[in-house]
């Protein structure tokens, strides 16, 4: 099992080279092919590993801080199921962007080039450490470093304004979260005095367990972009497209749901946080599909699936479904990654997000356009597609609560039909701008969406194997709550709902037998709704200028009138007593000679005693 420390540190190897070497990281493609080259490795060893694992459970452990009146501070990894299988899908996609960007990036200037693949570096091998903690202080370290890699990449592109209000909106956004995160691991420090994974699993249910993984749970919601800090991630898709597959699509943005499932055998003894994770998660998946409607920018209807998915397994979690929502992520992590590098090659070719502004390209795509099916079919759930099954073990697991799973089974649907109108708008119908001159990207951005295009369409059959390995991690089998016994009738409704939302699709966007436009104009005041996305948004920059102009209000009273009024009073007595002291220098010998003796005499007073 010792393949795990090339699986985490290979892609550290080469951030080390990248950063500390200005000369390679300058050099562009050189710097390039070394970042690729360290995850080729971290991806034959997690392979290796995944195929080594012999169902155990293996950790390493040493003393990083030792404590007086408290149990040392540990640090180590953690080898078994879970991790194994996500490090994994970190591996594969980490390796599948990163040889995709060759041709994506291929314009960016050398250093530029060099800069990214640091980027790229750093943030594998951050989200690899996640992957591998063994306690909740060493994932949050790697969680936190995971978060600065999304900003710089978000905001790849600093001299956009864009880009840069992007980023600081996805740094500010998921800061909040993790100030949950942070209070969480300091509740259950303080009342247990230990982090590790497997003495939290030994806890019984208590007041300070409950409150420790709220606080973790709210880190969660920030990282996955739950409702309603689930504001950052449509922004976040001014980053370059590759960025958008890899951290928002695949990996970065299921850590909360990683995390959430890691600590799945402490979590079913919070039944009330596991109901409010529930409630979350559908409605989440519920309002990001109804924003996806709307949406013009084919990244940012990727980015709102990404949400809408996200609260998918979010919703299974809360229905002690650790098995579902895993097995989800590991599924939405290939076709996810698919469609934003389908959309990264349309975009690539056209210059341009915008859906309303392309149509026609299935001829000159061809290629791009099957991967785009491929994908969006196995999001919308189509059989034998992975996400048929994935998403059919969620709306089981959830079919006890009526109003979430009612929810998600509308979502179905929106989720069919904002895919295909997608589909249909981008590749079906006449081009839409004749200047363009739409072409086939390259081999090197082709390749890795079609292993991308294969794992999507095969990884729902390694479902049993994702279960098993799952159920010996976290050490219950209760992962598949009520799929045992559910009605027979959830598969077909899904499915039908599915044909539903790809058929009105078609109807309106590809045959035109009814016009999108004029649903649009009369029902005007609920997609401008929409398209301001509930004014959440909105809510969240009211708030945040509220509280900027209290607080530099504060600190403006406080500078001016007790900093500056100490100063200036220190400045204002000392001017006074010199003033006073200016009458007795004056230069008369009597008058000099008369202090001097009433100095001494008030010396002699006291020094006498009286």
């Amino acid at each position: 099992m010792k393949a795990f420390y090339l699986v985490l540190f290979a892609p550290f190897v080469s951030f080390a080279l990248l950063a500390l070497w200005p000369g390679l990281r300058r050099s562009g493609k050189p710097a390039a092919w070394t970042s690729i080259a360290a995850v080729a490795v971290s991806l034959l060893s997690a392979i290796a590993l995944f195929f080594q694992y012999d169902g155990g459970v293996h950790e390493v452990r040493w003393v990083w801080i030792p404590l007086a009146h408290f149990p040392s501070l540990t640090v180590g990894f953690l080898v078994d199921g879970l991790s194994v299988v996500m490090a994994l899908v970190v591996a594969l996609v980490a390796f599948a962007v990163q040889v995709y960007s060759l041709g994506y990036m291929s314009e960016e200037p050398p250093a530029s080039l060099g800069r990214y693949y640091t980027y790229h570096s750093l943030f594998t091998f951050s989200m690899l450490g996640l992957v591998f903690a063994n306690n909740l202080l060493e994932a949050y370290i790697f969680w936190e470093l995971v978060g600065a890699c999304s900003y710089l990449l978000i905001g790849f592109w600093f001299y956009k304004p864009s880009a840069a209000r992007a980023a600081l909106k996805a740094f500010w956004t998921t800061r909040l979260g993790d100030v949950g995160f942070a209070l969480g691991i300091a509740v259950l420090f303080a009342h247990f005095g230990f982090l590790s994974y497997d003495k939290l699993f030994a806890l019984e249910p208590s007041h300070a367990l409950f409150l420790g993984l709220l606080g973790v749970y709210v880190g969660a919601m920030g990282k996955s972009a739950q409702f309603p800090l689930h504001i950052w991630l449509p922004d976040a898709m001014e980053g370059p497209t590759p960025v958008s597959a890899l951290i928002h699509a695949a990996t970065m943005v299921a850590a909360g749901v990683f995390l959430m499932v890691r600590l799945m055998p402490a979590l079913q003894h919070t039944p009330e946080l596991l109901h409010l994770v529930l409630w979350i998660g559908a409605i989440t998946a519920f309002l990001a599909a109804t924003m996806a409607l709307v949406e013009r920018d084919i990244k940012r209807v990727l980015a709102f699936s990404t949400i809408s998915q996200l609260g998918y397994m979010m919703a299974a979690v809360g229905a002690l479904s650790a098995g579902a929502a895993f097995f989800h992520l590991f599924t939405h992590a290939f076709f996810k990654a698919l469609l934003f590098l389908a959309a990264g090659s349309v975009i690539h070719a056209m210059h341009t997000n915008d859906m309303f502004a392309m149509g026609g390209l299935a001829r000159p795509m061809r290629w791009t356009m099957i991967l785009f099916l491929v994908g969006a079919l196995a999001l919308a759930g189509m059989p034998p597609l992975s996400g048929y099954f994935s998403k059919d073990e969620i709306l089981v697991a959830t079919a006890h609560a009526p109003v979430p799973f009612a929810l998600l089974m509308i979502t179905v649907f929106l989720t069919a039909f904002y895919m295909f109108r997608a589909f249909f708008l981008t590749f079906t119908g006449e081009p839409r701008n004749p200047e363009s001159h739409p072409h086939e990207s390259p081999v090197v951005m082709l390749w890795p969406m079609g292993v991308l295009a294969i794992l999507a369409a095969v990884a729902g059959f390694f479902g049993s194997t994702v279960h098993e390995m799952l159920n010996h991690s976290l050490g219950f089998e209760s992962l598949h709550s009520g799929e045992e016994h559910h009605p027979a009738w959830i598969p077909y409704l899904g499915l039908g709902l599915g044909l539903l939302g790809i058929l009105v699709a078609w109807m309106g966007y590809a045959r035109r037998i009814f016009r999108p436009e004029r649903v649009y104009a009369a029902f005007y005041p609920l997609a401008k709704v929409l398209e301001e996305r509930y004014f959440i948004d909105h809510i969240f920059l009211l708030l945040y200028w509220l509280g900027y102009n209290t607080v530099a209000t504060v600190v403006g009273f406080v500078d001016r009138y007790i900093v500056d009024g100490v100063v200036n009073f220190v400045t204002w007595a000392t001017f006074e007593v010199g003033k006073a002291l200016r009458r007795f220098h004056n230069g008369v010998v009597q008058d000099i000679l008369l202090g001097v003796v009433v100095g001494f005499l008030i010396l002699a007073f006291f020094a006498t005693g009286f």
